[in-house]
C-alpha cells in the first residue's frame, strides 16, 4: 500500500493513476480528510491576514464543510445529471478522490513570503483546480475531461450559492431591522 506521504505528491504531481487509487481503496477516506485538513491549515498559516490559531481552526472546520459539501454536489451532478453511459460512483469515492485534489494547496504555507503570497495561492488555486477536474474525471468513469469541467462549474456554483445561504443563516451578514 502507497504510504501517505507518497499519495500526496502523486496527488499533487496530477497522477491519473493515484486517483483511480484513491477512488478503489475505500480505507483512503482518513487520508483524503487529512489532505484536506492539512491544505486549510498551510492556507491558515500562509494566510497574509494571519488568522491566529482560531482563524485556522474556524477555516478547516468550513474546509471540511465545502469538501463535503462540494463532493455531494459533485455526486449529484455527475451522475444524476450528466452522467456518461460508464458512469458509476458514489459518495465516498468523490470524498477520496476531491480530497486528494487538495494536495496542492499545501503550497499555501509559502504565503508566508509576502512578496509571495499573492502568486502562491493563485498558483495553489489553480492547480487544485486543475487536480480537482481530473479528480472528477476519474471518480465518474468520464471519457471527457470537457464533461468534468462542466460538472466541476456547475458544482462550483451550486456550493457558492449554498454556502452563501449557510452564512447567512448563521448570522454570517448583518441583517436590516
Amino acid at each position: 500500500m502507497a504510504t501517505f506521504q507518497d499519495r500526496i505528491i502523486r496527488a499533487a504531481r496530477l497522477d491519473v493513476h493515484l486517483y483511480e487509487e484513491v477512488e478503489a481503496d475505500k480505507r483512503a477516506m482518513g487520508q483524503a480528510m487529512a489532505v484536506v485538513i492539512l491544505a486549510s491549515i498551510a492556507a491558515g498559516i500562509g494566510t497574509p491576514a494571519k488568522l491566529g490559531i482560531g482563524g485556522i481552526l474556524i477555516g478547516t472546520i468550513a474546509a471540511l464543510v465545502a469538501w463535503y459539501i462540494w463532493a455531494f454536489l459533485t455526486y449529484l451532478i455527475g451522475t444524476k445529471l450528466l452522467p456518461e453511459p460508464n458512469t458509476k460512483a458514489d459518495l465516498g469515492e468523490l470524498l477520496r478522490t476531491i480530497g486528494f485534489s487538495s494536495a496542492p494547496g499545501l503550497i499555501r504555507v509559502l504565503g508566508l513570503i509576502p512578496f509571495l503570497s499573492g502568486l502562491v495561492f493563485l498558483l495553489a488555486g489553480v492547480w487544485m483546480l486543475v487536480a480537482m477536474i481530473i479528480a472528477v474525471r476519474q471518480a465518474l468513469d468520464y471519457k471527457s475531461t470537457a464533461r468534468a469541467v462542466g460538472v466541476c462549474l456547475i458544482g462550483w456554483i451550486a456550493q457558492a450559492l449554498v454556502l452563501m445561504l449557510l452564512f447567512y443563516l448563521l448570522g454570517g451578514t448583518t441583517r436590516p431591522g
